[in-house]
């Protein structure tokens, strides 16, 4: 519990920038952090926060942060294509769907203008 208090000003940061899928644990001493930033400078103030609170390399956290991407769908265009266009493999279209479940019920549907989520994978 030391750990997690000794980062807390991290985990407050993540809930301010509104990380998503955050995860929080402690494992023999260490913790856990992992989620996906918006912007690389929010993963940078993350970064930054973290160095504060642990020294410039940290041994006591873990912290797995990727950014994502949004894109806004065009008049036509399928979660394969749009796929194809970021990860240069239509079959990842499911990882688009997965991170847009909030909004996308069906991964054939999607309209134009809806702003979707793009993981970094």
């Amino acid at each position: 519990m030391a750990v997690k208090s000794k980062y807390q000003e991290v985990l407050n940061l993540g809930e301010q920038l509104n990380i998503k899928n955050g995860a929080v644990s402690e494992d023999n001493g260490d913790l856990h952090v992992k989620g996906t930033a918006a912007t690389q400078y929010e993963k940078n103030l993350l970064w930054d926060k973290i160095k504060l609170a642990g020294g410039e390399n940290p041994s006591d956290i873990v912290a797995d942060t990727s950014v994502y991407h949004r894109h806004t769908v065009k008049s036509g265009e399928t979660l394969g294509e749009i796929a194809k266009l970021y990860y240069n493999n239509p079959a990842k279209y499911q990882a688009i769907f997965a991170a847009n479940s909030d909004i996308l019920k069906n991964p054939d549907v999607i309209y134009p203008d809806q702003e979707l989520i793009i993981p970094n994978l």
